[in-house]
């Protein structure tokens, strides 16, 4: 089976920063056409404007706040107004935040979730409806419709204190994976998740800018020796997103360099 998305159209959240952006680049290059979406529109139109410009016809943005419903809508109909369709969803917004697990007011497990949970799931309902509708319509009964892909994060399963809200916010979204997977499996929907631990990830620059220790630090308990760069994650999404994968669903695809396999639960990952 091939790699390939040519032909496929897919919209990508959290593509104006980090992994997001490095997926939703990798697809441009790999065939798709792509629907860049992010709330940080000064930043998407700063990364992805010109691109937008050059090409419209395989590369467009969207400008959003994905926590509110009708954004959701907007975003499906403005894409399948530009491509005629959808094929592949990338749920790759992430927010990450330190928690104090003590405080009610401060353990931010309700915001995590919220952002990285519930969007996930709001859009990839309303996003497998179309997909449904859409074959339908079309007459398409036999193989594939369409292809969902979540960002999780090796938080889940770790008992980091200070990343409560974020840790069990990641966890949910494994499980709403599997879930979703076993859902949607009758329409010919998969749902897969790409966890990402030693991967240079937006929140991970932030964490470690002007800090070589930390960065030492993860390195040092990392067994392949180096924290790798968002188009190394892009790769693995871009399976999950082709036909190369059309017999996985509900699976948790591991890219942290092997940093679970040794990795005491203090050391810093993200």
């Amino acid at each position: 089976m091939s790699l390939s998305l040519s032909g496929k159209s897919a919209i990508v959240t959290g593509a104006a920063h980090g992994i997001g952006l490095a997926i939703a680049r990798h697809f441009v290059e790999s065939g798709a056409r792509v629907m860049f979406a992010d709330r940080d529109e000064p930043r998407l139109m700063s990364e992805v404007g010109d691109d937008a410009a050059a090409d419209g016809s395989t590369v467009r943005t969207f400008a959003c706040d994905l926590t509110r419903k009708l954004n959701i809508a907007n975003l499906l109909s403005a894409t399948i107004e530009a491509f005629d369709g959808v094929d592949i969803l990338v749920n790759a917004s992430r927010s990450v935040a330190l928690s104090d697990p003590l405080s009610p007011e401060a353990d931010l497990v309700e915001d995590m979730l919220q952002q990285n949970l519930m969007t996930a799931l709001r859009l990839t309902q309303h996003t497998a409806r179309k997909m449904i509708a859409l074959a339908e319509r079309q007459g398409r009964t036999d193989g594939p419709i369409g292809a969902i892909v979540n960002v999780s994060s090796i938080a889940a399963r770790r008992a980091q204190a200070e990343l409560l809200g974020y840790s069990v916010a990641t966890a949910a979204l494994d499980q709403m994976t599997r879930a979703m997977a076993v859902a949607l499996a009758p329409h010919r929907i998969r749902v897969n998740a790409v966890a990402p631990g030693s991967v240079m990830s937006a929140s991970l620059r932030e964490r470690i800018k002007g800090d070589d220790t930390a960065r030492e630090d993860i390195i040092a308990h990392t067994p392949m020796g180096r924290i790798a760069p968002p188009s190394e994650l892009a790769e693995v999404a871009q399976f999950l997103a082709s036909d190369a994968s059309q017999f996985m669903t509900g699976q948790i695809l591991t890219v942290d360099g092997g940093r679970t396999l040794i990795d005491p639960s203090g050391t810093p990952a993200h």
